[in-house]
């Protein structure tokens, strides 16, 4: 499994990204159990996505987005906002 980043919040992008995956998640009414089961990813990695820790690879992102029943550049307008 990748490693967090030790100072993730020098990396904005990652933030912002966790965060906006959190918010999808939480408009849909989803738990991070159940996004992450969907995804077919760790819970506690996902938590770590949600947190800016992981530099995710477009799999993940994909596999999330797919979980989520949104686009990938929804997610990323999302972290753009």
């Amino acid at each position: 499994m990748a490693r967090p980043y030790k100072n993730s919040s020098e990396h904005l992008e990652l933030l912002k990204f966790g965060n906006s995956v959190r918010i999808l998640r939480l408009d849909k009414d989803i738990s991070q159990e159940k996004l992450s089961e969907l995804a077919g990813i760790d819970r506690s990695y996902m938590g770590g996505i949600e947190r800016g820790e992981y530099n995710l690879s477009l799999v993940n992102i994909k596999r999330i987005s797919d979980a989520l029943e949104v686009s990938i550049f929804t997610m990323m307008k999302a972290a753009c906002l």
